[in-house]
């Protein structure tokens, strides 16, 4: 019997999703209250060439803290940046967040981070920086459980750093990520799917259907986890297969569908007197 904590492979389950943007879910007065999670770069703000050069609409920080009000909590970024870089570009989050792929969580009401995984072992950054400077001086981002290289700048080196990547995940039992121009290798549990799955087992999110908006192939655990609670994955970007259920197909699209949720009447606010 498959563990329903495990992704299954693209290859074999995914499909490709509706081609049409997703409902609002929360247009009927008797719709069923669902949790939203999203990932932050590819969905929120546009990708980079640099994680630090990132442009953040000014209206961002109020229209995350507009949704976790009007969802009365059921709220989450996930994200593959540590919660100190997210805080560095949002400013400080009173929602419920979770960094480093997941290795970071952090429930809504609190500064604690909780781990939920190991930290990465110094050798594995090491190991990674000596290569980056050895092919050209490619970008390196060290997270406290999982560890980035961006070959952005760089394609020609893909080949070398996947080898390089898959002989260091294999000597120290990490998951390989292979995202938009980016490798990464994270500890086991820093994964976006675990993260879901914590915050849909504690209030206020757990009995609600769980929603997972992202873009790239680091989301996929979030997409089918979110499948395994009776929720739906949104795809951002150009249409692929996918665990996600539907599409939006750019950051703007995403910004005006949350905007659309955020302004919503609640359905206690559309029952009859």
């Amino acid at each position: 019997m498959t563990d329903p904590r495990e992704t299954p492979s693209l290859a074999e389950h995914a499909a490709f999703p509706r081609d049409l943007p997703p409902p609002p879910f929360l247009a009927a007065p008797a719709a069923e209250p669902i949790a939203l999670f999203l990932d932050f770069d590819g969905t929120l703000v546009e990708i980079a060439d640099h994680p630090d050069g990132v442009a953040v609409p000014p209206d961002l920080p109020a229209l995350i803290a507009r949704l976790s009000e009007r969802l009365e909590g059921r709220f989450a970024v996930v994200t593959g940046r540590s919660l100190d870089a997210l805080e560095a570009l949002l400013g400080p989050l009173d929602v419920a967040v979770a960094g480093s792929h997941g290795g970071e969580f952090r429930p809504a009401g609190s500064r604690d981070v909780e781990a939920l995984a190991q930290p990465l072992p110094e050798e594995v950054t090491a190991r990674l920086s000596a290569f980056a400077e050895a092919h050209g001086g490619l970008l390196v981002e060290p997270k406290p459980f999982s560890i980035a290289v961006h070959y952005r700048r760089h394609p020609e080196a893909l080949a070398a750093l996947l080898a390089c990547a898959e002989e260091t995940a294999a000597a120290f039992a990490l998951k390989l990520k292979h995202g938009k121009q980016v490798i990464e290798l994270a500890m086991p549990g820093s994964d976006k799917g675990s993260a879901v799955r914590r915050f849909m087992a504690m209030p206020p999110f757990a009995g609600a259907t769980p929603l997972f908006v992202g873009d790239d192939v680091t989301d996929e655990d979030a997409f089918a986890a979110v499948s395994t609670l009776s929720g739906s994955g949104i795809l951002v970007g150009p249409l692929r297969q996918t665990h996600a259920a539907w599409r939006l197909g750019s950051v703007a699209e995403v910004h005006r569908w949350l905007a659309a949720i955020a302004d919503m009447n609640s359905p206690k606010e559309n029952s009859p007197a």
